[in-house]
């Protein structure tokens, strides 16, 4: 550049040198702060997913059960099938029944001691959850009924309800 004295003055382009400026406490703060998230972030996913895996039931149907092996004698499982006609036995002043479960190939003897559901009966399905024993019989401590999606409680249709159409909702119009 020429300056008022007409000299001529020549500026060396100084190149920086790029230099940490953060001192070396606060990088290695910084690196165990993600380390101890990474590590509290796997702990928690860990527990998570174990607890989750150990509380999952699967269903099988009878033709499994019957294939189990005396390892699986007394493991908690889930039996899913059709309550056989003519199979459910009430034992007088109990709350004990007995009755067949099938999936059309086999069919297993189920026990259960309690109150059964309102919508459990024979011909309707059914899942029931326990445990099968040495003597070839499934101990289940709940039942589950299962319905068609047409179910109306028995008081509605005493009374002469119907069930809505299956398009009833298409007639509505959004305004």
């Amino acid at each position: 550049m020429w300056n008022e004295g007409s000299q001529c003055y020549i500026f060396r382009l100084k190149r920086k040198r790029s230099i940490n400026r953060r001192s070396p406490l606060k990088s290695g703060r910084k690196t165990a702060i993600i380390i101890s998230a990474l590590i509290v972030l796997a702990g928690v996913g860990y527990l998570g997913f174990g607890s989750f895996g150990k509380n999952l039931i699967y269903f099988v149907t009878p033709s499994e059960v019957v294939a189990f092996t005396p390892e699986h004698y007394g493991k908690k499982v889930r039996v899913a099938g059709m309550v056989v006609k003519d199979s459910l036995k009430v034992v007088p002043n109990t709350l004990r029944l007995t009755f067949d479960l099938s999936d059309g190939a086999q069919t297993i003897p189920v026990a259960f001691e309690g109150v059964p559901p309102d919508l459990f009966k024979e011909g309707q399905g059914a899942v029931v959850e326990g445990f099968w024993d040495a003597d070839r019989t499934f101990h289940s401590h709940m039942i589950m009924a299962k319905h068609s999606e047409d179910y109306m409680p028995v008081e509605m249709k005493n009374a002469g309800a119907e069930l809505p159409k299956k398009d009833f909702f298409k007639t509505l119009k959004v305004e």
